[in-house]
């Protein structure tokens, strides 16, 4: 038998390991994930945003029709009624009013575009029309955007100060060095004197991102220097592609540079509460119904590599793109619901199946339901129907809380 006194010395050796390990990575967030973050460039925001958005996306596919994304036919007649809703209720769940790439403004007209962009999304949030999450994304810290950038933070937090809104979101783009970020802390504590708690998203655009002098994963000393408010690393496609030398032809996200690159990010954030975010693709479903589809058939296909890959959110660009990230989507969370369900029903019952399922197993079964739940891809008495099991069994069993929203 080991000597009780023995144990206790092993416990008080660990203590600190076990504390700091927990601080570091507390386990994954309760907090519902958006499937997406669309990006608007500062100028181009308009009243209603989320409601013409989704307008718009419905309006493509009822001109266009939907092509022929190789999904079973009767998955299609399930999940299209529930895309349409989708794009008439929450066709927007994630918005970044972009200050950065995006913005087609001169410097002189900056403070005016974003003053008004705050204005609208302040007006959006008190009418109730705004989308769940909302941000802007600034210019980099690199030395000849940085004050532009974070002023630009402030005229639109600001702005948006005394809307009700509960939290936001900063991203900051192209950052290069851990000192970035821990440099950058002390400027969001002063913004939140507007009044509203600031959450932080990193970009991966640079492979010193990845990658340090030093040999070490970037990434992960950034995620951790960022003391827990970082809630997210978000690929950048075209600027990383570039900064690596992928010929702009063949700069894509399903590229195996950008593959290694995401899958860093991927197990940097495993554990901590923040999210891994694919990237997005410029090639948009415009013109013709050739084009449309063409450009349809290729966003499908990356929504469902990315989600199949374990990233549930990506960007988008356009408000076409709304059509097929929901129905890729949608898709791929109806695919796994009857597996997905009898395993449950199996691991909760205890019944031998032809897999075994361990918990983590379990909790990684019940989040994939859960995901297709907050996002409408199923509906609660769909899920109970396939694995008996109520929505707060279903937080249990993936180590989450009910989501606030």
């Amino acid at each position: 038998m080991v000597d009780e006194e023995l144990l206790a010395e092993l416990d008080r050796r660990l203590a600190p390991v076990d504390a700091a390990r927990l601080a570091a990575w507390p386990g994954e967030s309760p907090a519902r994930q958006p499937v997406h973050t669309c990006y608007v460039p500062a100028d181009a925001v308009v009243p209603g945003l989320a409601g013409v958005w989704g307008a718009t996306a419905l309006a493509a596919l009822d001109e266009h029709g939907l092509p022929d994304l190789g999904l079973d036919p009767e998955l299609v007649e399930q999940l299209l009624p529930r895309v349409r809703a989708k794009l008439g209720s929450e066709p927007v769940e994630d918005l970044r009013v972009d200050a950065e790439d995006g913005y087609r403004g001169s410097p002189d007209q900056e403070d005016d575009d974003v003053r008004r962009a705050a204005q609208v999304m302040a007006d959006d949030v008190r009418a109730g029309r705004a989308p769940g999450g909302l941000g802007i994304r600034a210019k980099s810290l690199e030395e000849p955007t940085r004050r532009r950038g974070v002023r630009s933070l402030d005229l639109f937090l600001g702005g948006l100060a005394g809307s009700g809104r509960e939290r936001l979101t900063v991203t900051l783009p192209k950052v290069t060095a851990v000192e970035q970020v821990s440099a950058f802390l002390p400027v969001l504590d002063a913004l939140e004197r507007h009044g509203t708690p600031l959450d932080l998203e990193l970009q991966v655009e640079t492979p010193q991102a990845v990658l340090g002098a030093d040999g070490t994963t970037t990434l992960a000393r950034m995620l951790h220097a960022a003391g827990g408010r970082c809630t997210g690393l978000h690929y950048g496609t075209y600027d990383y592609s570039a900064s690596v030398g992928i010929a702009a032809a063949h700069q894509a996200s399903d590229h195996p540079a950008a593959d290694h690159a995401k899958q860093a990010m991927q197990v940097a954030v495993a554990g901590t509460g923040a999210r891994a975010v694919d990237g997005s693709t410029n090639v948009l479903p415009l013109g013709d119904r050739d084009q449309v589809h063409a450009g349809w058939v290729l966003h499908a296909g990356l929504v469902r590599r990315a989600l199949e890959r374990g990233f549930y959110q990506g960007w988008d660009l356009h408000p076409a793109q709304l059509v097929t990230r929901y129905v890729a989507t949608y898709a791929f969370f109806r695919d796994a619901l009857p597996a997905a369900g009898a395993r449950l029903a199996a691991y909760v019952s205890r019944v031998d199946g032809g897999v075994l399922d361990e918990p983590a197993t379990a909790r990684a079964l019940a989040t994939v339901v859960l995901r297709g739940l907050d996002c409408g891809a199923l509906d609660v008495a769909e899920v109970e129907s396939a694995a008996g099991l109520d929505r707060p069994t279903l937080d249990r069993l993936a180590g989450r809380s009910r989501p606030a929203r």
